[in-house]
Order: C-alpha cells, then structure tokens, then sequence
C-alpha cells in the first residue's frame, strides 16, 4: 500500500454538480481539481451512462472553468457556462451529447452569473449586469431614505398559483444600496442569439430564478443590494410571467433564502425554499413554502440541506441526519417530508429525471464520485473510485452526551494500520466552520478538513460535531446564539476527554486546529485552557465587534458573540504554541482579524502566515500544498 502525498491531496479530482438528463439515461457533471493549478480556475465537463454501464467521459476539452451543465428537454444537448473564449468571463455555451466543439451563444462583456432553461427549450433567462455597466470610480455606498429600500411597485398580474396570497413587499426600513453592477433578468433566443431584458425590479440585484415546469411563470428572488457587506439585504421573492414581464410580489422570504423549487400536487403548482428558522439569526435551515412562508420543516430534529425536482412533480429533499444523509419526499396530504432512502456519509448537489435521481456522495472510505438510482436507492457509483491503494486510516464513528444531555457525534480517524489499543496517540481536534456545519462519516481527504493527512503522519484526529451546527434540528443550531464557545467549548472537551479516558488519546500531547468558525474555537481553546500543547488558527475569528463592522455577514457575526467571547478580550492567557494562517483577501473574516492575534501575541511562540491573493478559502495549489506541509510539521514538532 502506498502513502498518502500532499500532491494526491489537491490534484485529484472532485465532482460537483451532477444534472440527470430528462429521459433519465445519463448524466452530465463537472469535475475540478481541489486545488488550482494556474491563474483561473480550470474544470471539465464530463457525461456518463446514468446506469454506470460505462465509464464517464470528458464531454468538452480545453483549458477552461466549465460549470452549471443543463440539459435540453429533449435530452439531446447541454448548456453550460464557460470562460473558455475569456478567461475569468463566462459565457453560455451548448455541446452536443457526442461531445465535440461547443457553441458558444452569449458575448456578454461583464459575463453571465447564472442561467435557467425554458422548458418549452426555446429560450434561455440568464443573470447578468447591464452590458454596459461599469465597476464604479470611486466606489460609492448611499444609505437612502426609509422609504426608497422597498421593492419596485408590482407591474401587473401573473398566472395565479396554488401558492400565491395576499402579500407585501419587503419593509420599508433603511437599506444599504450600492452602486456596483447588480445582476439583471435576461431571456436569450438561442437561435437569433436576440435578448431582451425581462421584468424590472428597479435597482435590485436578482440572485436567483427558477422555471415552473409549464413554462408560465419564473420565481425570482432579489436583494436590496449587489453584495452582502451589510449583512441584512432586504431579500424578496416574486413571480414574473415571461411572456409579459408582469410581477406578482410573494412577500419576504426567511433569511438566507436560496433553492427555489417547484413541485405539484391536485390543487396545482407550489413553490418551495430553503431558509434559516425564524424569529433569529442564528439556526438550523428550513423548508419554507412561499406565498405565506410557512415553514414545512418545523419540529424536526434534522436539517433540510438541498431542495431538487423529482422530474414527477413532486418535491425532494436531501436532509442532514447526524454523521448521515437522508432523501426524503414531501408528502402533501401530510405536509411532512417521508423518508426514501438513508445512506451513510454525506450527499450533495441533488438532481432528478426519468424516475433517477444523481448526487455527489462519499463514504468513509471512498472519496466524492457521482451516484444515481432510483430516489429510494440503491445508488449506484459511476466510474471508478480514485486514490486506490494507498493505506488509510480507520475512521470510527463517535456518540456521546453532553454534560447537559445533548446528544453529540463525531469522527476519530486512526494512523493507518492502528488499532485502539496501540494508543495513547498524540491528538490533533479539527473543529469544522459555520458554526451551522459537520463532519458527515465520508472521506475526510481535503486541503484543510485533512484529518487523513495529519492521521497519516502518526496522529489520532478528532473530528468533533459541538453544538451550533447541522444536522441535528434547529434548537441544536440556535443554542449558540449570542454564546460561542460556551457550552460548545465544553461539548469538545467532553469529546476530548473521553478519547483519554479510553487510553486514544495522550491527555499530554493534546494539538488543536480549525477554520473561519473552527478557527475561533481554536484560539478560543488556548486563550482558556493550557491543555493544548499546540494550536493552528485558519482565518479565525479574534473579535466579533470588528468583524461584525468589517465582515460579509454583520448582524449574523453580532448574534453570535461579543466583547467577552472574543479570543482577543482573553489573549493575555495564550501560553500555547499558536500557527496563524489567513489568505490576504478575505472579505468574509478579514485579515485585521489575524493580525490582532499576531500582535497581542508579542514575542510568545507563533508563526503568522499570509496567503497572498487568497480569500476565505484558499484555491492555489502551491498555498495548499504549503498548508498541508506546514501543519502537519507544526504538530509532529510539538506534539512529539
């Protein structure tokens, strides 16, 4: 068996975004390598049998960034965008189902965010700025009048639906607005190549449209504003015939609103979306029905992940159950969504057609691929599985009880070819982002989730699920509110200490590491306890007050903590070894963030790294494989 290199790490490649053609025969997805090898951003189309008869192939070649494949309705061609013509500027593009040299079909000079087919096949809506908008100099913001932040008076009536009802347009409160170039509704004959603007929402950025599947109306969700500085921009959903550009409004979605879908039933058809629980900003993600915003999820112990067409007019959804991953169908006469099919690990970008569904899934021991079956499973891998033959280490799942009751999970990965009884290990715990994410039981092979990579190098990982993320309803998510690293801190140690009292792991060689929310938590373990013997933060969060006036997410970062939960308030009693790595231009936790803890750090142990041109997640190869290197060598010094 072969060892694990930091290349095979970020070279191999991962598929995203699978779309099952309409008669169900195949699939077309995009596959990219984790880490970017140049200046853009590269991946290949590629399409496969749905029934994994045969292997997948490259359907388009060329150095590109190719994405978001959609199928023609006679499941003959597929549409995707592409920079191939101009690096880092996507156009719309057709291929055939024999591959070939694609059609390029849009010249749009500031490029296409996002497109959706016509059912009927004729035409296509994309979103994309004003061709002849131009980036502001100098940039300006305007905080207008209460008054003038509210949605653009309705231009006429729709088709009624099943879902529509009397609604309002968002509060009139004062909005940020900007004068950068929002994205606009467009609709394309592909073939004049003729496109008109269609509806108008004044000067609200479109976010998102999705066409009911009779073709006679679009849902649209718009922001008050281009960009999410503010952290609070006044969403709205609406319902715009194409044909006239009438608008009828669907009132305010819930917060975070995305994944419009529709779905029917006897009494006609239904939008649905996913969205954060109210009344708070902070929680688990909802399914919400539009027209009065109920929510259809409310009372589950697990969370709504990913909304998808069954291609039979019903509605399904992917749902985070624990370590797990369930497909569940809502059920209409019930309003309750019924399970179909549990797998083990993690499922994501969910698609439907001819009785199929496909997902991205992976398990413990194998890495992301392309899955499809039918929705009750089983579920099929296409193609081959990559990294073979390299030794692995055992990955264990964890259950245990918090000292208040919760009920907690997690991951311990063993060095390959250790067993529990080899132990005390030295430990490193991973704590994941968001708060609202997990560890699901798949592979845990990445440029920074690498507890393979660390376990490889003679290290127990723990792998813990605190409180505050998914997958196990939305009281679990909110109880973090306004108490980061609270009783969630203790939920870790609780995990941490049983792994010692089992004789896992060696109480004195304690390392512990995380990202962005994870980062947080690092900084927050070794301004609070000096069990750790050695910390690693990734664009971690310092101080809340500052990334709430400096961050993407403003009122979300001031919900969860202040002043007093703030890493850089408690500084002063870091005595642990402290590595901190930021990209340069994180706009999400800005850079201000890890250069508050290098500096009250002084001349205590620490290493501050910067990654020049990288945002919140690093993208470049040689940043990824220096990240990989450089953590592992600042553990096995530690924590020898």
């Amino acid at each position: 068996m072969g060892e694990l290199t930091a290349e095979a790490v970020v070279d191999r490649l991962v598929p995203r975004t699978p779309r099952l053609s309409p008669d169900g025969r195949w699939v077309a997805f995009v596959s990219a390598p984790v880490g970017r090898p140049g200046k853009h951003p590269e991946s290949g189309l590629w399409l496969g049998p749905a029934d994994g008869s045969e292997p997948p192939r490259e359907l388009v070649t060329g150095a590109a960034e190719d994405e978001e494949p959609r199928w023609s309705p006679d499941s003959g061609s597929v549409y995707f965008l592409s920079d191939r013509a101009d690096r880092g500027t996507a156009q719309l593009h057709r291929v055939g189902r024999e591959g070939g040299a694609p059609e390029q079909l849009t010249d749009w000079r500031a490029g296409i965010s996002a497109f959706e087919l016509m059912p009927d096949g004729g035409s296509v809506v994309f979103l994309a700025p004003e061709e002849k908008a131009t980036a502001p100099d100098p940039r300006v913001r305007i905080v207008r009048p209460a008054s003038s932040g509210s949605v653009p008076a309705n231009t006429g009536t729709t088709t009624t639906t099943a879902t529509a009802a009397p609604t309002t347009a968002p509060p009139s409160r004062p909005t940020w607005d900007t004068v950068d170039r929002p994205d606009r509704l467009w609709l394309l004959d592909p073939s004049t190549g003729a496109v008109r603007a269609l509806g108008d929402f004044g000067s609200r950025h479109v976010v998102e449209a999705a066409a009911r599947p009779d073709g006679r109306a679009l849902a649209v969700l718009t922001w008050s504003a281009a960009d999410r500085e503010p952290g609070m921009y006044e969403p709205a959903l609406h319902l715009l015939d194409p044909a006239t550009g009438a608008r009828q409004e669907l009132g305010v979605p819930a917060r975070e609103s995305s994944s419009l879908t529709w779905w029917r039933d006897e009494t006609g058809w239904h939008l649905a979306y996913l969205g954060i629980t109210p009344p708070g900003l902070i929680g688990g993600t909802a399914v919400f029905a539009a027209g009065d915003h109920r929510n259809l999820t409310a009372g589950m112990s697990v969370c709504p992940v990913e909304l998808g067409e069954s291609g039979d007019g019903s509605l399904l959804a992917l749902f985070a159950e624990g370590l797990d991953t369930t497909i569940r169908r809502l059920d209409p006469a019930s309003g309750t969504f019924t399970e179909l099919c549990r797998v083990t690990g993690g499922l994501q970008h969910l698609s439907a057609g001819g009785g199929r569904i496909a997902v991205v899934g992976s398990t413990a021991t194998e890495p992301e691929a392309v899955h499809c079956g039918p929705p009750v499973g089983p579920l099929t891998r296409l193609g081959e599985p990559q990294l073979r033959g390299i030794a692995w280490g055992t990955q264990e799942r964890l259950s245990y009880r918090a000292d208040d009751g919760w009920e907690l999970d997690g991951l311990l990965i063993l060095p390959p070819g250790r067993t529990r009884a080899d132990g005390p290990f030295p430990l490193v715990t991973i704590v994941h982002g968001g708060p609202y994410d997990r560890y699901a039981d798949q592979f845990q092979v990445g440029w920074f989730r690498c507890g393979q990579w660390l376990a490889a190098a003679g290290f127990a990982v723990f792998l813990p699920n605190p409180r505050g993320g998914l997958g196990h309803g939305h009281a679990f998510a909110a109880s973090v509110a306004g108490d980061v690293g609270g009783a969630e801190f203790t939920d870790l140690l609780t995990g941490i200490d049983l792994l010692v009292e089992e004789g896992v792991a060696d109480g004195d060689r304690l390392g512990i590491s995380g990202g962005s929310h994870g980062g947080f938590m690092a900084a927050w373990a070794v301004a609070n306890t000096d069990r750790f013997k050695a910390a690693v933060v990734v664009a971690g969060v310092i101080d809340w007050p500052l990334l709430a006036a400096t961050g993407e997410y403003g009122r979300y970062d001031l919900a969860l903590g202040g002043r007093e939960n703030s890493p850089i308030t408690h500084a002063d009693r870091i005595a642990t070894p402290v590595l901190i790595i930021h990209g340069e231009d994180d706009t999400n936790v800005p850079l201000s963030q890890a250069e508050l803890l290098h500096h009250a750090l002084g001349d205590r142990e620490h290493e501050f790294v910067v990654y020049p041109r990288e945002g919140h997640s690093f993208r470049e190869r040689g940043h990824q494989l220096d990240l990989l290197h450089r953590t592992r060598a600042w553990f096995s010094h530690l924590l020898a």
